[in-house]
């Protein structure tokens, strides 16, 4: 009945289900599939030296973690720690043995900063300070009763937009990488996030396999996208809004409200009846934009941090 931490083994179907059954039951509010975890694996950049641990008991996944280094980060040194465990196997040993191999690793790599982020719970806040870590901003996990709620009514474009969806980029998404490259740099967050590489870009968002491209809504104004909410979406039930964004010379217009709205609307009529989104808990804009679309709070995460060294 020991417990045993390794690598998870991409080829190895079992590995995989364990691993995205063990995230579903600790963190139901993002959404995880065997081909999104093989998605990220085959994107993994020599430099960000990223692993995926499960830990085992009796042949069984009870925990995960994803390891790495900020690879997206102007700033070196700075590793992500994301650790979760089954609920039903809390306490024993399973988070504390992924903890200390996930640190082994990244100090190996040099890194000198760690950020994990931990629901915001009694429990797991006290784990994480256990392990030297303190608390830093906040998130939260919204949900959208897609079938049952009141939308905003659909709203016309101001003058000199026209709404588009990402589909219609489909044969060259580049001005969506500009918008992506801006809006995704002023998001709130203890890592700098610049993206700079538009064939990773593609690799890593374009061809995300819960990317909808057809209710991904868009924003044009003088040919060029402007705003966008970026649609995940899986069997037909269950929708995500990955990003929202608006390029600085065209916020303050309510575009950001506009494209989200209409997404909505849209994932409705196609029969989806779950909406769900991260919001930083500083970003006031943005949380007050959900609020206006009925999405309600359901959980929150903490970021927490160490210094290593």
């Amino acid at each position: 009945m020991t417990v045993i931490v390794r690598d998870l083994h991409p080829g190895t179907p079992a590995d995989l289900e364990g691993f995205v059954r063990v995230r579903h039951l600790a963190l139901p509010y993002v959404f995880f599939s065997p081909a999104s975890l093989l998605h990220g694996l085959s994107l993994a950049r020599p430099g960000a030296h990223a692993r995926r641990l499960v830990a085992v008991r009796d042949g069984e996944i009870i925990g995960t973690a994803q390891v790495g280094l900020a690879p997206d980060s102007p700033q070196a040194g700075q590793g992500y720690v994301n650790v979760y465990v089954d609920p039903g196997h809390a306490g024993r040993g399973a988070g504390t043995l992924l903890v200390r191999a996930a640190e082994e690793h990244l100090a190996a790599h040099g890194a000198k900063q760690l950020f994990a982020w931990v629901l915001d719970e009694p429990a797991h806040r006290a784990f994480a300070e256990r392990h030297g870590y303190r608390p830093s901003r906040s998130a939260h996990f919204l949900c959208l009763d897609l079938a049952g709620a009141a939308l905003p009514p659909l709203q016309d474009p101001p003058s000199g937009v026209v709404l588009r969806t990402a589909a219609d980029f489909a044969d060259d998404p580049r001005p969506l990488f500009v918008l992506d490259a801006e809006a995704g740099s002023d998001e709130p967050g203890d890592i700098a996030t610049e993206f700079t590489d538009y064939q990773a870009w593609v690799e890593e968002h374009w061809r995300h396999p819960h990317l909808d491209r057809e209710l991904t809504s868009v924003a044009v104004a003088d040919g060029r996208p402007v705003a966008f909410s970026v649609a995940h979406t899986h069997d037909g039930a269950r929708y995500t809004t990955a990003m929202t964004g608006t390029a600085r010379d065209h916020r303050g217009r309510g575009l950001a409200k506009l494209v989200k709205n209409h997404s909505l609307h849209r994932a409705r009529a196609a029969g989806y009846t779950r909406a769900y989104t991260g919001n930083d808990a500083g970003n006031g804009p943005m949380l007050a934009i959900n609020t206006w679309l009925g999405y309600e709070i359901r959980a929150t995460e903490v970021r927490y941090v160490r210094e290593l060294g």
